[in-house]
Parts: C-alpha cells; structure tokens; sequence
C-alpha cells in the first residue's frame, strides 16, 4: 500500500538522492511509520540550494508529504537535530548499510524497529567503536526483523547448544551443523555466539562472522552484488 498524505512532521532518514529534471531531486526515504518510498522534492536544486544539502543520507529530518500514486510530494522538510557525522570508513560502512535497506526492505512495508535500529547504527558507526561488531549487529537484527532470522544458539539438526569450541557448516535456510573438520566455509561455535550475544569479536571471529553474514545475504539479495562492496571493498563489511 503507498504512504498515505502526511503533513507532517514525521521523523525520516534520506537513505538515496540524484538529480530529478533540472531543479527536482528524488529521494528515496525511510520513515518509522511508513517504511521506504520514494519522494519528489520538486524546485529544490533551484529554490533553495541550502535546504538541498539538508537532504542528503545521514542527515535526520522531520518531513511531509503528499500525493496518491507511488512517488509522493516532499511538502516540508526540517534537519532533526544534529547531522551524523561519518567519516573515513564509517562513511563507507554506512552507504553499505543505505543499500542493504535498499535492496531487502519493500516498498511501504513499515518497520518501525528497523527506524530504530537503523538510528542505533548510523551512531555507532559516527563513534567508530567496534565497527564490524556493529555491522554484525544491524544485519543479524534486519534479517530478524524481516523474518529471515538466524539460528545460532543451537544445532540445526539435534537441538543441542552450540559448543564454542566445535566447528560448524552453516546450511542456508536452516542452521549449523557440527563438522569434524575445519574447511572455508566452517564458523566456530564462539563465532556464532558472539554473533547471537552480540559480543565483542576477536581476529578471526570477526573474519568468520563476516564471511558468514556475507553469504547470508548473499542468499536474500540474489546475484546482483553490492555496488557499495564494488567501491569500497571490505573497509564496508
């Protein structure tokens, strides 16, 4: 279903932006109440350059809308407090985090814990503490949250707790499964822990979660691979 007209205001992130025509942009914005939809703020470029600056991804806003097909009309627009500053790989980290919501997150499918976990990580990053821990955290969570979660406290197959000191194939769709032997594609169970405990990960705890939540997604967001990952490569998870 589209976003109904809101006046306003209703607190929203900008999580894509380009030129629309000669003066417009359009933006793509996620909102607690609504989820992700596009958005036309039509004259801005020209109208008010300033206030085309405001409307950038970081940046918290308080915006209205209106219109009744699919892109609405940005109708007003206020910066919600401070902008949230990401610098350096925090900055790449967090346009990885734009296109993962992008690319998994529907259309008008309101999440209103997605908002808040996506607010949580966008600080986390700006503190530059523990960045793959955070990262780990908000794609463990958005799977979560939009049903994909994952099993990581026990095997798949038997039921049993996960051992920390065992190794284990994770099977897509399903769980880990003990192995006997160490292979590329094998996590620890203290990796798969961590994960789940959202503990702090060591050297190569942090090598295998990534490896994993990298498959993981790789499942939901099908053969077309991230353009952040093409740019940025692993500084961005």
């Amino acid at each position: 279903m589209a976003a109904p007209d809101h006046p306003g205001p209703h607190p929203a992130f900008v999580l894509h932006r380009r030129a629309y025509s000669n003066t417009s942009l359009l933006l793509e914005c996620l909102t607690a109440a609504n989820g992700r939809f596009p958005v036309i703020a039509r004259g801005v470029r020209a109208r008010s350059p300033g206030g085309a600056g405001l409307l950038q991804p970081f940046v918290p806003l308080l915006i209205g809308w209106s219109g009744r097909g699919e892109v609405k009309t940005l109708t007003s627009f206020e910066i919600n407090g401070a902008a949230i500053d990401l610098e350096g790989r925090a900055l790449y980290c967090g346009f990885y985090v734009n296109e993962v919501l992008m690319r998994l997150l529907e259309r008008h499918d309101p999440h209103e814990a997605l908002f808040g976990l996506y607010r949580e990580t966008l600080a986390g990053l700006a503190a530059d503490n523990e960045i793959e821990r955070i990262l780990r955290r908000f794609e463990r969570l958005l799977l979560t949250e939009l049903g994909y979660g994952l099993l990581l406290e026990r095997d798949a197959e038997s039921g049993a707790h996960i051992d920390p000191d065992r190794r284990y194939h994770y099977e897509l769709e399903r769980g880990p499964l003990p192995v006997r032997a160490a292979s590329a594609d094998t996590v620890k169970g203290s990796t798969l822990l961590a994960l789940a405990q959202d503990r702090r990960l060591d050297g190569e705890e942090r090598k295998e979660a990534r490896r994993l939540m990298r498959r993981v997604l790789a499942h939901y967001l099908g053969d077309r691979p991230l353009k952040s990952r093409e740019l940025f490569g692993s500084a961005c998870g």
